[in-house]
């Protein structure tokens, strides 16, 4: 997939300069945290310190301890396949699992099980456009794919999702899977009402690889990505999480392992990946939670969403 078939031109907040990310943010009505991000631009500006627009100082200026969409960075957890048991689960690092090679050259079921928004820029209800990129391994070459899929969400909540089929039958390649995803905060009301489409019972059903005609599949999957891409682009819509992620069967480090269960994906601090550690989680099956260990009232304070891959079976 080449750089134009993404959204390298449409940062999430993230990585705006203070100026983009001030004038975002007044379009969604968090003045307060506009005006805190222009004063900070403006004492740096007038001390000499630009240096802070770089890729590698950008998180310095910012003033924030709680605004959990201000994160770049994300980490990885596993939870593995659950048989009837009700005592909690441990989560482990996507490094540390062994891969199910079993699943090379085989058709899964990608699903969204869970989508936690933490804070969001803005308030109350939260449109969330979320797009989806897999390569699926077709007759003789990898392609491309893309989906959309759209909830609403209180802040501090979870959407009342689990098990939505994203992609059903995708063929998973010698290599193992790729997998991009993309959060997008949507607030223009004419961008709301346009996306309750999405709601309809067509979409709800996923993208079934096994019974969609194959020369369907390339024209569907670009309309998705322009689709996205424009509510990307438009005033008041504000993209949040990005991340890209590869699973496959090798012992290589520093790679996460393909196999059957569910990945979780958490937008965090850079400067957290070197101090968090999922043992201090649990996954509790009787209600349904990410929880610390320790203090099973505590949940994870950040955005997240968590995925399942598993078999596919035909019926």
């Amino acid at each position: 997939m080449n750089s134009s078939s993404w959204f390298d031109n449409q940062p999430v907040i993230g990585k705006l300069s203070p100026e983009q990310a001030a004038a975002k943010l007044r379009e969604v009505g968090e003045d307060e945290a506009a005006s805190r991000l222009e004063s900070m631009g403006t004492g740096l500006e007038s001390t000499g310190q630009q240096q802070f627009r770089g890729e590698s100082s950008r998180r310095v200026w910012w003033p924030f301890q709680d605004k959990p969409w201000q994160y770049t960075a994300h980490t990885f957890g596993y939870l593995a396949p659950n048989v009837s048991n009700s005592d909690p689960m441990p989560i482990r690092h996507i490094e540390s699992i062994a891969a199910h090679p079993d699943l090379r050259g085989k058709r899964i079921k990608l699903t969204l099980n869970r989508l936690r928004i933490a804070g969001y820029p803005g308030s109350g209800i939260h449109r969330v456009l979320l797009h989806f990129y897999v390569q699926h391994q077709g007759t003789g070459k990898a392609e491309p794919l893309h989906f959309n899929a759209t909830y609403r969400v209180h802040e501090g909540e979870s959407a009342g999702v689990q098990g939505y089929p994203v992609f059903t039958g995708l063929n998973v390649g010698y290599e193992g899977l790729s997998l991009k995803c993309r959060t997008i905060n949507v607030r223009n009301d004419a961008d709301e009402a346009f996306l309750s489409f999405l709601e309809s019972d067509t979409f709800k059903t996923g993208l079934h690889l096994v019974k969609t005609a194959q020369p369907v599949l390339a024209p569907f999957s670009e309309m998705a990505l322009a689709l996205a891409k424009n509510i990307g682009k438009r005033n008041r819509n504000v993209a949040v999480q990005d991340f890209d992620l590869g699973l496959d069967f090798s012992t290589t480090p520093l790679q996460g392992k393909l196999a059957e269960g569910a990945y979780i994906a958490v937008q965090i601090p850079e400067s957290f990946k070197s101090i968090w550690d999922w043992d201090e989680w649990v996954y509790l099956p009787t209600k349904g939670i990410i929880v610390k260990h320790d203090d099973q009232q505590e949940l994870i304070p950040y955005n997240y969403l968590v995925f399942g891959v598993s078999r596919y079976e035909e019926h």
